[in-house]
């Protein structure tokens, strides 16, 4: 049975993991006979934000593997134990701790980094020539781990899609539905919720990379 590991960001659309994202993600990877692990990195997130008034709460500090946990069911793995040989692919869902946590894309853009614990994560599976899925705003790490060339999509945000570009990326425009593949990296990546209007959208694109990523397994 093959089993995918799954990257985790914090518990949270505008601090990290955008959690319907990770739950549409963990239930596509079950419903196809799969199994998964989460695993996020044991980081002091970016900053903390009040969810029901979208304020950044400037007196708190949350650990990204801990707020992961949440998510996760208690059942999350620190990403520095990875053993990438028991794994068959990797899933690494949206919300903004993907561009706050694990790389500092919101904050400089073309110009970002990406974690050191983050970038070895989910280079060995480039190394190790296992498909890697990216969905929503997560595939901005794509050219900074893959190099000049690297295909993705973020969907339709042209700001987002130049930065891409900018970093040697090559950005195809998708629609809510859709995926893009890169067949020479093995790279899938889906807008989600960078267009989805609802929980039903997300999940259409969101299930077709799942089932990509298991295919190219």
């Amino acid at each position: 049975m093959k089993k995918i590991a799954v990257l985790l960001s914090g518990c949270g659309v505008f601090d990290g993991t955008e959690i319907h994202e990770a739950v549409l993600t963990l239930l596509a990877i079950t419903r196809a006979g799969a199994h998964y692990q989460c695993f996020a990195p044991d980081i002091t997130q970016m900053h903390v934000v009040n969810h029901l008034t979208g304020e950044v709460n400037t007196d708190e500090t949350r650990n990204v593997l801990v707020e992961s946990a949440r998510i996760a069911r208690g059942e999350v793995l620190n990403a520095s134990t990875l053993d990438v040989s028991q794994f068959d692919g990797l899933v690494i869902p949206g919300g903004f701790g993907a561009a706050k946590n694990l790389s500092n894309f919101a904050t400089t853009g073309s110009n970002c980094d990406i974690q050191p614990i983050v970038e070895n994560f989910i280079r060995e599976f480039g190394l190790a020539h296992k498909p890697v899925g990216f969905v929503c705003i997560s595939p901005v790490m794509i050219p900074n781990i893959y190099g000049k060339g690297a295909i993705g999509t973020i969907g339709t945000d042209v700001e987002t899609a130049h930065a891409f570009n900018e970093m040697g990326g090559k950005h195809k425009n998708a629609q809510v539905e859709d995926i893009v593949v890169d067949e020479v990296n093995k790279i899938v990546s889906t807008p989600a919720y960078m267009l989805a209007t609802s929980i039903l959208e997300a999940h259409i694109g969101i299930e077709k990379l799942v089932n990509k990523v298991l295919e190219m397994a």
